[in-house]
């Protein structure tokens, strides 16, 4: 009896016997930890990036360096709106906690002031070493993000990443042909 009760009971929870489709998981239960920490500091890195590709063709005179700034430009904003799109499904805060975030590739603004106050092959010098450490960081990050993330696209962003930059990496140095070394 004991047995009748509780299947009489569950079919009636479960809608008298109607078969209830499992839940699917919403979007943001796809991401995993990985996936949302490349996301926010990718974003931040691509965001920060952008004053400095604006600063660029306002002080150089070198072709060599517009050239590496206008690559660079194209796939930063190609990947602005995807970044920003998954950054919403995965439901992250509006704030970034990773914007201004010391670490290599990222352009702070104390760094963008000091670097706009220099001017010729200092201005040249300066700007592609900053380009230079974006890129190789937006490459480490993405095959992070290859190796360990839990979403497809994201991952699949992080491949595009990874396309995008290796045609400027040059003897294992991003941009070393545009006349930066590593120091």
């Amino acid at each position: 009896m004991r047995i009748l009760a509780t299947a009489a009971a569950l079919l009636l929870l479960t809608g008298c016997g109607q078969e209830v489709a499992a839940p699917s998981p919403s979007s943001a239960n796809a991401f995993g930890g990985t996936d949302l920490a490349w996301i926010e500091v990718t974003l931040a890195l691509n965001e920060q990036l952008v004053p400095l590709l604006d600063a660029i063709p306002q002080h150089t005179s070198t072709p060599a360096v517009t050239d590496l700034a206008a690559r660079v430009r194209t796939f930063t904003e190609a990947e602005l709106p995807t970044l920003r799109a998954l950054h919403d499904r995965a439901g992250l805060p509006a704030d970034n906690p990773h914007v201004g975030m010391p670490m290599p590739g990222m352009v702070t603004a104390t760094e963008l002031a000091a670097m706009t106050k220099l001017s010729g092959t200092d201005f040249d010098t300066a700007a592609v070493h900053q380009l230079r450490e974006s890129v190789e960081q937006g490459m480490t990050l993405a095959r992070g993000e290859q190796e360990h993330g839990a979403d497809q696209e994201t991952r699949d962003l992080a491949g595009a990443v990874l396309r995008a930059r290796a045609p400027l990496v040059v003897d294992g140095s991003a941009a070393s042909r545009y006349g930066s070394r590593r120091s």
